[in-house]
C-alpha cells in the first residue's frame, strides 16, 4: 500500500510513485545503513510523537 492511502497493500504505489511504499522504507534504510524494520520503527516513533500518542 502506499502507506498513506489506507489500502493496506504495502508494495503498490497505486499508480503514483510519490506514495510511501515498502520501497520507500528500503531506500531510506539503505541510505542510513539500517534495516528496513529499524527504519519503520523510527518512523513510527516520530509519527506517534507528532500525533501525540505514546
Amino acid at each position: 500500500m502506499c502507506y498513506n492511502c489506507g489500502c493496506e497493500l504495502p508494495h503498490g504505489d497505486m499508480g503514483h510513485p510519490q506514495n510511501i511504499t515498502d520501497k520507500t522504507f528500503e531506500e531510506a534504510a539503505k541510505a542510513m545503513d539500517q534495516s528496513v524494520e529499524e527504519a519503520k520503527k523510527e518512523t513510527l516513533k516520530l509519527l506517534q510523537k507528532q500525533l501525540g500518542e505514546k
